[in-house]
């Protein structure tokens, strides 16, 4: 093996492995004809990958009359229009028929639709109105024509009729199709398309109807299992759900809200790093966020809050993966943010820093409540942004940030019983972690859980030792959408919402509620909902770093702890990507309740055991 050839199988080793920044390979390359020459200067390079989905099952058709041999277009698909092809799906609108179809491609994907016909008759270009949605209900919906602006509240709209948009997404279309030939459309997330065909008395023969997956190729390098089934596909979604939102960046939602929210990154980029590794689709997020939002006088997408959470994703990339070089790149930035924060506080810890005092759509009523838990979440980001600091060899900056700390104290806030709040406080130390556990975030159980702060309330839960309750909530919270038929994560959930409703992936049955519809609040009524958002993924990191047991405790996981806590569990195993390579990691309960713990660590990564 030649030198060439050795350094080309290092780099993607070293890619498998999740090394920190990845290196281009040699069939990573592009390569333009020819003809461009050296004009290539206006050209972005597509960074994902395009795969053609066979639907999985027909969910329903308007009738055998008029829509012919459905059943055919769960074929295999070649991607080639016929001649003169046979065995065709028919959409039949003559004599007065409406032909509609709506198909299911079995998981929620992200990309479009692949149309390909054989002939059309009379030989002329028909229209069809193209649905995409994320509930079976979702694509028999009529696109509002109201701007949830307008109307201020989803108290005075109509969810169910009034709510399916195409504000981040074109979901809802009509085009004109070729009688011959393909055509592509669509960029969204769905799972399910109903077809009508809307020009009368024609006949059309589909050969093929494919969704066109778009999706980073990228490995899962980390994974979990146990013995408990539930727990394994809730950490399989969670991954799943992150890995449709990694884009060019990362996304908060893949139907609605694609778009960059800091805030809303931490738990994408925890999941990502237990996942992927350091994955080049955070630091492109990062990047890109601090040059929309530039210093001074602005806050990440608006909200004081999303810049507290911007130091402290610095702080556990920067733990996870060990780039000295990218933390340095954002020092200025870093460092001009605590000089904003330290501008607005008073002596007597009142603070004054403005922007949207926002913690997640749940907790918005309890206005107490979200002040205590905006407090928490400065003193925690303080405490991050003081280590930043000192990694960056700014000794004066780390004190500042220990001043803000000692002033903010001096003005703790109760928490109001809003459960978002306890969690941050018990994780910044301004409240007892077991009286907040106690009092506040086990009563209930999952009530008052959200998708997002979720994953705090069980960091929280971590922190006190309550790892067989939260596993508990995990089972009944997440896996609650799970029930009805999810296969990706949402933007909000409420275990109250599951009286007697029915599946994403049916028509509601009668006297039962919709799950999609009915629901939802704030920004996300009815089917504005999003079914995919990355900020839900939390238990995914959470498992792998609870019940796995694996702390990072120097970065880029020079020294890692394994410590697992099983609860119930009898075994788990998993995986976890490192700079330096894979951690493999068993543990086995005995009969005497110890736990056995086998692992293999690459070179370069330092195991202490608790």
């Amino acid at each position: 093996m030649n030198i060439k050839k050795l350094l080309n199988l290092f780099v993607c080793v070293c890619c498998v492995c999740g090394c920190s920044r990845p290196v281009p390979s040699a069939c990573d390359r592009v390569h333009y004809p020819p003809t461009f020459g050296d004009d290539t200067l206006g050209i972005r390079v597509d960074k994902l990958t395009r795969a053609y989905i066979t639907p999985r099952c027909i969910v329903w058709t308007s009738g055998s009359d008029a829509v012919v041999n459905p059943e055919l277009l769960l074929r295999s698909n070649t991607g080639q229009s016929d001649i003169f092809g046979s065995g065709m799906c028919v959409l039949d609108s003559r004599e007065g028929k409406s032909p509609s179809i709506i198909l299911d491609f079995g998981r929620e994907l992200h990309g479009g639709l692949s149309l390909f016909f054989s002939s059309v008759s009379p030989a002329k270009t028909p229209q069809v109105r193209l649905r995409f949605g994320e509930s079976v209900t979702e694509t028999c919906s009529e696109l509002n024509t109201v701007s949830l602006v307008e109307t201020g509240s989803n108290e005075h709209m109509d969810l169910k009729n009034n709510t399916a948009t195409n504000d981040h997404a074109m979901r809802d279309m009509v085009l004109t199709v070729p009688y011959y030939g393909g055509i592509e459309v669509g960029n969204t997330g769905y799972r399910f398309v109903r077809i009508d065909l809307l020009t009368p008395d024609m006949q059309v023969n589909f050969k093929e109807v494919s969704a066109i997956f778009r999706y980073r190729n990228i490995p899962y390098v980390g994974s979990f299992k146990c013995d408990d089934e539930r727990l394994n596909e809730i950490w399989q979604t969670g991954a799943y759900t992150v890995h449709l939102n990694m884009q060019d960046y990362v996304w908060d939602g893949i139907k609605r809200d694609r778009l960059i929210w800091i805030g809303d990154l931490h738990p994408e980029a925890m999941t990502i790093a237990h996942v992927f590794g350091g994955d080049e689709s955070v630091y492109a997020t990062l990047d890109l966020a601090c040059k929309q939002y530039p210093l001074p006088d602005n806050w990440f997408n608006g909200m004081s809050a999303y810049s507290m959470w911007y130091l402290i994703i610095q702080h556990d990339w920067y733990m996870h993966n060990g780039d000295l070089a990218f933390l340095q790149k954002h020092g200025d930035y870093i460092k001009g943010l605590i000089n904003q924060i330290d501008e607005r506080i008073a002596e007597d810890g009142t603070e004054n820093l403005g922007g949207g005092r926002f913690l997640d759509w749940p907790s918005s009523s309890n206005e107490a409540g979200v002040e205590a838990g905006y407090r928490a979440l400065l003193v925690w980001s303080m405490k991050d942004a003081s280590k930043l600091c000192r990694i960056l060899g700014d000794e004066s900056q780390a004190l500042k940030c220990e001043d803000i700390i000692r002033r903010l104290n001096k003005k703790v806030l109760p928490h109001n019983d809003l459960k978002q709040a306890a969690a941050l406080m018990a994780i910044a130390g301004t409240m007892d972690v077991h009286e907040a556990c106690q009092d506040n975030l086990l009563v209930g159980g999952p009530k008052g859980f959200s998708t997002f702060y979720g994953y705090y309330m069980l960091q929280a839960l971590a922190k006190g030792g309550y790892y067989e309750e939260a596993m508990d909530i995990i089972s009944q919270f997440w896996g609650g959408m799970l029930d009805l038929g999810a296969t990706t994560f949402w933007e909000d959930f409420n275990l109250e919402w599951t009286e007697n409703v029915g599946r994403i992936d049916e028509f509601v049955p009668e006297g039962k509620k919709d799950i999609h519809g009915d629901f939802g609040a704030y920004c996300y009524p009815g089917f504005r909902h999003s079914f995919c958002h990355g900020w839900a993924s939390g238990p995914t990191a959470w498992m792998s770093e609870h019940v796995l047991g694996i702390k990072v405790l120097d970065p880029g996981c020079k020294k890692v702890q394994i410590t697992p806590h099983l609860g119930k569990l009898q075994w788990a195993e998993g995986t976890f990507p490192t700079p330096h390579g894979i951690l493999e990691v068993r543990h086995e309960k005995q009969p005497d309740g110890t736990v056995k713990t086998t692992y293999k660590a690459p070179k370069g990564v330092k195991v202490v055991k608790e």
